[in-house]
């Protein structure tokens, strides 16, 4: 672990704002070089650390987090799946097939995170899986996510997808 990571990370858990967000800020900035320590910290016990190691790694968009990002799907903390599915969406291509596989997960809120997710990367293999999520799920917070996810979208696989759903 590099030490300057190291403390970097440490400060995460500072409640002076400005300190946090100039480490936050360094350790995007050191950008893959961070990223194995980033991916430690997720494991921190201190739910800041978790959420700001999360949010960095999805400003640096390396696709070795996306696996770790899509453990923190299910944190116990709010806040940090709420940062995992936001660091998700901006991963690209290489995260939509692990989100797709998230859609079928026990975890109602690993389901929602992901339906949400997927609707910003915007990529046609999701519609069929967020669709059938959309039918076969009572859960508000996934219906919506993956409502949603679908209007954004917006292919016209996905406008019929919303065409169909709305004919129900």
């Amino acid at each position: 672990m590099d030490m300057n990571v190291t403390q970097l990370i440490d400060s995460l858990k500072e409640e002076d704002d400005f300190i946090t967000m100039q480490s936050l800020s360094m350790l995007v900035e050191m950008g893959d070089v961070a990223v194995d320590d980033l991916i430690e910290g997720l494991s921190n016990a201190d739910k800041n650390i978790k959420k700001y190691c999360v949010k960095a790694l999805g400003e640096i968009m390396n696709p070795n987090s996306i696996e770790p990002l899509i453990k923190s799907l299910s944190d116990d903390n709010k806040w940090v799946r709420r940062e995992a599915s936001s660091a998700l969406s901006k991963m690209g291509v290489d995260a939509v097939e692990p989100l797709i596989k998230c859609l079928n997960d026990i975890d109602w809120r690993v389901k929602g995170a992901a339906a949400w997710a997927l609707g910003n990367l915007k990529d046609d293999r999701a519609v069929d899986p967020l669709f059938k999520l959309l039918t076969e799920n009572n859960n508000g917070f996934v219906k919506q996510g993956a409502l949603s996810s679908l209007k954004v979208i917006g292919t016209p696989k996905a406008n019929e997808a919303l065409i169909k759903y709305q004919e129900q």
